[in-house]
C-alpha cells in the first residue's frame, strides 16, 4: 500500500507507523486464521496465526522498502511477509483460496468501520486521539482498497482468479512472476494515485 506522508507532523507519522503495524498484523493474522480453519496449517506451523507484528514484518518489504520509497517518492510503499498456504490442502479449492485472500482486506474494512463508530464518541477529545482515529480509519480503508487490486500478488488477484474464465486465469498466471513490478509501475503511472485516492474517498463516505 502507499501512504502519502508529505507535510505531516512527526506525531502523525509516528501514529501512522503504529497503525500500519497493527493493521497489517490483523490483516496477515486473518489470512493465516482462515487458512487454518479451511484445513491448511502451513501458516499456523510457522507461527503466523498471531497478532504479534514481529511474526509478519519482512525486513525488506516492511522496513527497507518504505524507507527507500519515502526518500525517493515521498510515499512509502510497503508489504508484510506473505502468509504461506498450500492450495491442495485448502477446502473448496480456488474458492477456499479466495476466502483466505479476501479475509485480509475484509479485516481492514471492519477495522475502519469500528474506527468510524468510535470516532462518534471521541468528539472533543484531544488532538492526538482524534488524529489517531482519523489515521486509523484512513489507512485501513487504504489497505482494503489497495489490496483488492486484482494484480498478483495482491489479494484481489486471488479473489478474481476463483471466478475468472480460463483466458483471464492464463493472463494472470503469465504476469504473476513479475506482478510486483506491474504494481510498482501502476503506482508510478500518472493518474493511478488519483484513481485510488478517489476510490478511498468513496469508501470513506460510506462509513457510518
Amino acid at each position: 500500500m502507499t501512504v502519502m506522508l508529505e507535510n505531516l507532523s512527526i506525531t502523525t507519522i509516528l501514529i501512522a507507523a503504529v497503525v500500519i503495524l497493527f493493521s497489517i498484523s490483523v490483516h496477515e493474522f486473518m489470512h493465516a486464521f482462515v487458512a487454518f480453519k479451511l484445513g491448511d496449517d502451513t501458516a499456523a506451523e510457522k507461527g503466523r496465526v498471531s497478532l504479534n507484528p514481529l511474526k509478519h514484518i519482512d525486513p525488506l518489504m516492511t522496513v527497507a522498502l518504505p524507507l527507500l520509497t519515502f526518500i525517493l517518492f515521498s510515499a512509502p510503499i510497503l508489504a508484510a511477509k506473505p502468509v504461506p498456504f498450500d492450495p491442495d490442502r485448502v477446502k473448496f479449492g480456488d474458492y477456499g483460496a479466495a476466502m483466505i485472500a479476501f479475509a485480509g482486506p475484509l479485516s481492514n474494512i471492519v477495522l475502519a468501520v469500528i474506527g468510524a463508530f468510535v470516532s462518534h464518541y471521541v468528539l472533543g477529545a484531544g488532538e492526538i486521539v482524534t488524529t489517531f482515529i482519523a489515521v486509523f480509519i484512513t489507512l485501513n480503508v487504504g489497505l482494503f482498497v489497495f489490496n483488492l487490486i486484482p494484480i498478483p500478488p495482491l489479494d484481489g488477484s486471488r479473489v478474481l482468479y476463483a471466478f475468472a474464465p480460463d483466458s483471464v486465469r492464463n493472463f494472470m498466471n503469465s504476469i504473476e512472476p513479475f506482478g510486483l513490478l506491474v504494481v510498482f509501475a501502476l503506482i508510478l503511472l500518472p493518474g493511478f494515485g488519483d484513481l485510488i485516492s478517489n476510490i478511498n474517498a468513496q469508501v470513506l463516505q460510506l462509513l457510518p
